[in-house]
């Protein structure tokens, strides 16, 4: 968008020198005719003067004469396109210039609207950071990145090793939660789980990583919905398996803080993006 705004201005300042250059090239043929016309003046009243003398004189000057006639038509005829031209460009540049108007308008209107998504994430950080402020040192973290809130939960908050079933310390965390998203119904709503890259045991009724971190993610949608009145269509759920590792080195360490599930928050972006289309 701002390279379109740099071009109407461009647009613009060419305009501007086109409009002096052609506003000289008036002023030179409005002098030329002047001059013209006095030349004519002159060439007439000699005309007068000689009429009844020399013949051969007089055929010269009404040549003359004519040629001079001829001249000034050809300047005027140069006036009248010029003048054309000019008023051609005035309302090139009139539309130009309301074109812009128009995306500055609209480039108001898309900060505004940034900036309301910037406070309303910035707001919900800080209830859902409030309203879990007893967690945070049980492996929870609330951040704010990529225009989204993130919500991360380790294993240890949630689940015993292997397991789906939601620990009643975790449970009481999402209740929190699921309040605080119930009275932001604007805000959509992705569970992701996440796993390490230690093989799954066999022989268990769960496949791989993948299968665990989707029953996981769904777990822990069934207590958010059981929780609050949260509209099912905000949510969306998501296994990753050990396919999105926060930190991929191959020890403990890592592996405990890649097993965790994410709840990511986001605004409705649908009035931004219609912004933006009209660009």
């Amino acid at each position: 968008m701002r390279a379109n705004i740099d071009l109407v201005e461009e647009q613009k300042r060419n305009f501007v020198k086109d409009s002096i250059r052609l506003y000289k090239e008036i002023e030179e043929l409005k002098k030329e005719i002047a001059q013209l016309e006095r030349k004519y003046i002159d060439l007439e009243s000699t005309h007068e003067s000689l009429l009844r003398g020399n013949v051969r004189e007089t055929r010269r000057l009404l040549n003359e004469l004519q040629g001079a006639q001829d001249d000034l038509a050809r300047k005027e005829q140069m006036l009248r396109e010029l003048e054309s031209n000019i008023n051609a460009q005035k309302m090139d540049v009139n539309q130009l210039k309301a074109e812009l108007e128009a995306r500055n308008a609209r480039l108001v209107e898309l900060e505004e609207l940034l900036y309301q998504k910037d406070a309303i994430l910035e707001d919900l950080r800080r209830k859902v950071s409030d309203a879990l402020l007893g967690f945070e040192g049980e492996g929870l973290s609330v951040t704010r990145r990529n225009g989204k809130v993130y919500v991360s939960l380790e294993e240890k908050l949630l689940f015993k090793s292997g397991s789906t079933v939601v620990d009643p310390n975790g449970v009481r965390a999402l209740k929190q939660l699921s309040a605080v998203l119930a009275r932001n119904p604007e805000i959509s709503i992705m569970i992701e789980g996440h796993t390490d890259d230690v093989p799954f045991r066999k022989g268990s009724s769960i496949k791989d990583n993948w299968d665990l971190s989707v029953m996981r993610a769904t777990s822990i949608v069934r207590i958010l919905l059981e929780s609050s009145n949260i509209d099912p269509t905000r949510i969306t759920v998501a296994g990753r398996g050990e396919y999105l590792p926060v930190d991929p080195a191959k020890t403990d360490e890592a592996r405990r803080k890649n097993r965790r599930t994410e709840i990511i928050l986001s605004p409705n972006l649908d009035e931004l993006y219609r912004i933006l289309d009209l660009q």
